[in-house]
């Protein structure tokens, strides 16, 4: 793939129970500054969205927001951010994070952040973008999600070569490596029969 310029990161604008969670989540905002990485988020200051944003500029990154102007004020937009776009709707929110980022990262979170991941994922596989979307597995938070999706594809319901495409990891230098090293999948183009 191309250079890994900037990581797309969905996570809850809650701080969830484990203190865990928010170092978590800062280290992995932190070390995506020291690879020279760009967050791109949503542009809350509080929750584990405000402890990525906050690793990544304590150690000098770059980290641009998307937001939406009702999430503004409820979300507590950060404002100390290298750039903040506030915008009218959650689709234009979601498209805009999708524009700027070359990869996308799902961090422990709620339905927002499972919306956010799996839109980025279909998207994928739609080939509406060619760019790597994976899991965060902080402490196993994601292993029932990620049976599932492994039951679905056995199931029929997706194509193997689309799982694979979804990289799951628990370090997140080890994802960054494994985004560099990503390729989309390749699925044979269906065929009409009846043309010639």
């Amino acid at each position: 793939m191309k250079k890994l310029a900037s990581v797309a990161v969905y996570c809850g604008a809650s701080n969830g129970v484990d203190p865990g969670y928010a170092d978590f989540a800062h280290d992995f905002g932190r070390l995506l500054a020291t690879e020279g990485i760009a967050l791109v988020y949503g542009g809350g200051g509080i929750g584990l969205m405000g402890a990525v944003a906050k690793g990544a500029l304590r150690a000098g990154g770059e980290v641009h927001g998307v937001i939406t102007e009702a999430l503004r004020v409820k979300e507590l937009a950060y404002l100390e951010l290298t750039s903040l776009l506030v915008v009218d709707t959650m689709h234009e929110r979601k498209a805009a994070m999708s524009d700027r980022a070359d990869a996308f990262v799902a961090l422990p979170g709620g339905f927002g952040t499972f919306d956010e991941l799996f839109e980025a994922v279909t998207w994928m596989q739609l080939g509406i973008h060619e760019k790597p979307c994976g899991i965060l597995n902080y402490r196993g938070f994601f292993d029932d999600l990620v049976t599932f999706i492994d039951k679905t594809t056995s199931a029929g319901f997706i194509k193997p070569a689309h799982r694979d495409t979804l990289v799951v990891e628990a370090d997140g230098f080890a994802m960054l490596q494994r985004f560099r090293a990503w390729e989309p999948a390749r699925i044979p183009k269906i065929v009409d029969r009846d043309q010639p």
